[in-house]
């Protein structure tokens, strides 16, 4: 199989960092966007709550990917 750039950037170096990325991201956000319904309610929109950590992991993996294929 070919070493696409995109088989790359889920190696899991890559792969962790991105991870690392949403979860730390992605909490703040919905921290900020959803607090008052996470800590008074319990009740977070769960949509939101997905969304919040898929965007930073799709932007980080987005910046690896672009990286490696300027790179080569």
């Amino acid at each position: 199989m070919p070493d696409t750039t995109l088989s790359r950037v889920f190696r899991p170096p890559i792969l962790n960092r991105s991870i690392k990325v949403a979860v730390i991201v992605g909490t703040l956000l919905n921290l900020i966007n959803q607090g008052d319904r996470i800590f008074v309610t319990g009740d977070p929109d769960l949509l939101k709550l997905v969304l919040t950590y898929l965007v930073p992991f799709c932007v980080s993996s987005y910046g690896a990917w672009s990286a490696l294929k300027d790179k080569d």
